[in-house]
């Protein structure tokens, strides 16, 4: 296993962060494909067992059973000093008043409720899931703030939002001294590359973890172009749906190209597209799913894959401006 420092800090994770999106409870909550814990403990051991050290999940996965399972797999397969848990707040969790959001209120109440499903004194990387255009950034970094200086978290990160928000961000927490974001998780895939125009060139200048997310557009990176669904998520996933609905023939010509390179190579697709976003600048580890073992070693197996300039150029060359999604 490759390991790298996250951003600028002096934290050393895995190149790969395995993603708890797909671990929770079948039938409930927004994720109604997700495997059950029986069937989610076995990805988290083999991780583990390959020198994944790093983990994402969020408090609305499953409506806390994500954090949940993590958390027990973590106690029973690793000693917590060894592994990086990065978690989310700010998606809805319940009904009515201050059940969503960035506020002071919500902030304090949700970061308690996830150490308590982690079963953790502490959460390594604590992330805003959304930018909350109801509360002032200010309270929400101050409460962030408050959070790291009572040691429930050791870092702050954000995650998909506009490069202005993200830089207004950071301007906040420097004015005030208090911890800025050191990380950015944001959508970046070889079909949705919007975040080279802005984002990334701030993360870059700012020094700041990038952690993309869907790094193989939600599985349609892994395979060529298929009629129906591909997998029960492909069938259920609504909003992954919405990401992609405007499939626009520039796609197409990119998943020939990713199928001409790995026909080429001898390697699946997935390897191929996992490869690109690795050596996209400044990411430290994109967060990828397993519901299948063969996503496991698809994800290891792109850390030994190389693409030169000729190759990155041929994968790039189709791609057209597509419209920003998943700030929302």
């Amino acid at each position: 296993m490759e390991y790298t420092r996250l951003g600028n800090t002096g934290l050393q994770i895995s190149r790969l962060c395995l993603g708890c999106l797909a671990y929770g409870t079948p039938g409930t909550g927004p994720q109604t494909w997700s495997l059950s814990e029986e069937d989610s403990r076995p990805f988290i051991r083999r991780a583990l067992e390959a020198g994944i050290n790093f983990f994402d999940t969020a408090n609305t996965y499953s409506l806390g059973a994500s954090e949940e399972i993590l958390g027990r797999a973590v106690r029973d397969f690793a000693r917590r000093e060894d592994v990086v848990i990065a978690t989310k707040v700010g998606l809805p969790m319940r009904s009515g008043p201050n059940g969503t959001g960035l506020s002071r209120k919500a902030i304090m109440a949700e970061v308690d409720a996830s150490l308590k499903r982690l079963g953790t004194d502490y959460i390594d990387l604590y992330q805003t899931h959304r930018w909350d255009y109801n509360t002032p950034i200010e309270e929400t970094m101050e409460a962030l703030h408050d959070v790291v200086k009572a040691g429930k978290a050791r870092y702050i990160g954000g995650s998909s939002m506009f490069a202005w928000q993200f830089a207004q961000a950071l301007f906040v927490a420097k004015m005030n001294g208090w911890p800025p974001f050191v990380t950015m998780q944001n959508q970046l895939n070889l079909l949705y590359r919007e975040e080279e125009r802005e984002m990334l060139p701030l993360c870059r200048d700012q020094a700041i973890g990038v952690l993309p997310w869907s790094p193989l557009a939600r599985g349609r990176l892994s395979r060529p172009p298929t009629e129906g669904p591909a997998s029960d998520r492909d069938a259920q996933d609504s909003y992954g749906h919405g990401l992609f609905k405007a499939t626009i023939e520039a796609d197409r010509k990119v998943l020939a190209a990713v199928g001409a390179l790995a026909e080429r190579r001898g390697l699946p697709y997935a390897q191929i597209a996992l490869a690109w976003v690795l050596q996209k600048q400044p990411v430290s580890a994109p967060i990828f799913g397993a519901t299948k073992l063969h996503h496991l070693d698809d994800a290891l197996g792109a850390l030994d894959v190389t693409l030169t300039q000729e190759e990155i150029a041929a994968l790039e060359a189709p791609y057209v401006p597509h419209d920003v999604v998943a700030f929302t």
